[in-house]
């Protein structure tokens, strides 16, 4: 099955996507040479692969297999930017105007499906990225679906709700998740079906669904959001790096969680857009500055 779709302006089909990516080795991601990206995603009807490359005549066409590929292929367009809708945003600082000018087809992605995006964030809770990365590479490879369709190898989805409220305890402990994460993802799993509507109802009200389940905070909540309905004002409070981040780019100084968010009140409505504005204009947490210490839950 295939379909296309044409963006009404500047559109960076990378820049778009790179939110889902969870590392160079994601398992349900890959990214050819050519620019050409696929995924591999769960919906409601089964596990779908999507191929997505930009044309030559700025088309992006898009093709799908499997149970779900008339699933996955309704929420391309979405998944794309085509819902983002940057009206009211205005640049407040110089270095997001640059940011602005370095990113022209910046649009906020919608992937129209909280579950997989989900999963990913909860393993991202108080841990580093490295350590994120390794368990997400472990539970969609042990416990997903092959993509199915001519996808390149290796390539699977991540674990459906199902799936993953029958993994063993030895088994999370092999994939190095702790006793909090393995709780929250279980008991969102036991509600999955009803968190999808987070996606429907969008912005805080989304968000306030989202944390009904124990063990989702309002950085879960926000990660999820930025990426499941492109919400542009979910700012990710409660991050390691960003008050750092945004302080240094706006004020040239660290700034905690306060700090942060009455730097960003000139962008309400469109905070998050801001903040991928600042990322791409080079603001980066300094390479010298303090870290979260890897831990590997596998030797505890």
């Amino acid at each position: 099955m295939s379909t296309s779709w044409r963006p009404p302006g500047p559109h960076d089909l990378a820049r778009v996507l790179s939110p889902l990516r969870r590392g160079g080795g994601d398992p349900t991601s890959a990214v050819e040479d050519s620019g050409t990206w696929w995924l591999a995603t769960t919906t409601e009807r089964g596990a779908a692969t999507l191929r997505l490359a930009t044309a030559g005549s700025g088309e992006v066409v898009a093709e799908s297999w499997g149970e779900g590929a008339e699933a996955a292929l309704a929420r391309v367009p979405g998944l794309l930017g085509a819902h983002d809708d940057a009206a009211g945003f205005t640049a407040a600082h110089e270095i997001v105007r640059r940011g602005c000018r370095a990113a022209p087809g910046l649009r906020l992605c919608a992937t129209g499906r909280v579950w997989d995006v989900l999963v990913a964030a909860v393993l991202e809770q108080k841990v580093t990225n490295r350590e994120a990365w390794r368990s997400w590479r472990e539970l969609c490879r042990r416990f997903g679906a092959p993509a199915p369709g001519p996808a390149p190898r290796g390539l699977c989805s991540p674990p459906a709700p199902r799936a993953l409220r029958e993994i063993r305890d030895w088994e999370w402990h092999r994939a190095g998740i702790d006793g909090a994460r393995r709780r929250t993802l279980i008991a969102a799993a036991g509600v999955a079906h009803r968190l999808e509507r987070a996606a429907e109802l969008g912005g805080a009200d989304g968000r306030a669904l989202l944390r009904r389940v124990p063990g989702i905070g309002v950085w879960t909540a926000a990660e999820v959001a930025q990426r499941a309905w492109g919400d542009p004002d979910a700012v990710s409070v409660g991050d390691y790096h960003l008050p750092t981040v945004v302080g240094l780019a706006l004020a040239g100084r660290p700034m905690d969680d306060a700090e942060m968010l009455d730097a960003l009140a000139p962008y309400a409505g469109h905070r998050h857009r801001a903040v991928r504005y600042l990322h791409a204009a080079g603001a980066r947490r300094p390479r010298f500055g303090p870290r979260l210490p890897a831990r590997d839950y596998r030797l505890l």
